[in-house]
């Protein structure tokens, strides 16, 4: 049997928002079989918790936003791509604000922190959403169309086209196709960071945004290079932190999916559109299980590899 995974101790992390500026911590803790993912704000009086799932999405400016009642909790993406990419079940993230700490930029820190408490295998199966047939969205016309699409597949893959029309990102991989059976998270994507330009930056501020972010945390450009000392971490970072980031958003559904993703200019309002899609034709998908790992999909039956 695919067993569902969870930690096996709890593990923190302090960081601060990338848009709030807030300190914020953060603790990781195991949690029982088909509990699925839960953010719980307990800087409130009274703890709130906001469980993963499509509908759970209320914003996606910037980020994608979870929210149950009043409690929110923004910026979940880089830490629900970890999940994904280490095929953590299960999992209780106590939060002191509302959005979560930015760390690095990327989803790496967040890799190590849940390597670092030890991955925990549940003797109750893993359940997957297959996709049985193309769902697809789509917005804008012409130069400004983006797309995003689920096919079936055996496995979960990833493919993702970016157009900035920026000669710092055009003269770097613009197209990144990743799959998790033959390749590795952690070395392959994690550790691409999240970017954005001067000129945007000096917007977001004025309107509260991005006040915790910065070199330290960020890929940042000016109108034609890259400002950050160190350059790039991959030749196609940022096609990657995009691929990055849909793996995070498509998490949000509450399992792993069974299927091919493939994007075009895509963000985390599409994606969203994307699951809540999915989700609303019934026959586009089912549940699945394997009763041995042999049947399983690659990538998802080795225990988390380290880096």
């Amino acid at each position: 049997m695919l067993q569902q995974r969870t930690l096996k101790t709890l593990t923190r992390a302090v960081g601060v928002g990338l848009h709030s500026g807030q300190r914020v911590e953060l603790t990781l803790r195991p949690a029982q079989p088909n509990t699925g993912i839960v953010f719980r704000r307990i800087d409130l009086p009274e703890p709130i918790d906001i469980p993963i799932s499509a509908t759970a999405v209320t914003d996606t400016r910037m980020a994608s936003t979870i929210s149950a009642g009043a409690a929110k909790v923004h910026t979940v993406e880089h830490l629900m791509s970890a999940c994904a990419g280490l095929g953590i079940d299960n999992l209780y993230i106590d939060i002191t604000a509302e959005e979560v700490p930015i760390l690095d930029g990327s989803s790496a820190s967040f890799v190590f922190l849940l390597q670092s408490a030890g991955i925990a295998l549940q003797k109750v199966a893993k359940r997957f959403i297959r996709v049985k047939r193309p769902v697809q969205v789509a917005q804008g016309e012409g130069a400004q169309a983006k797309w995003a699409k689920l096919e079936p597949y055996h496995g979960f893959k990833l493919r993702f086209e970016i157009d900035f029309a920026h000669p710092a990102v055009d003269s770097t991989g613009q197209c990144v196709e990743f799959d998790l059976g033959s390749g590795n998270y952690s070395r392959d994507i994690a550790r691409a960071r999240t970017f954005g330009f001067t000129k945007d930056v000096e917007m977001m501020r004025a309107n509260g945004l991005a006040l915790g972010g910065g070199l330290d945390n960020a890929i940042v450009m000016d109108d034609y290079k890259v400002l950050n000392a160190d350059g790039l971490r991959y030749d196609d970072e940022f096609a990657k932190h995009k691929i990055l980031d849909a793996m995070g958003d498509l998490y949000l559904i509450g399992h792993p999916l069974l299927a091919a993703y493939s994007a075009f200019r895509s963000g985390h309002a599409l994606n969203n559109l994307l699951l809540r899609e999915l989700q609303a034709q019934p026959d586009a998908w089912e549940w699945a299980s394997f009763d041995s790992e042999r049947q399983a999909p690659k990538g998802f039956a080795q225990p988390a590899r380290a880096w």
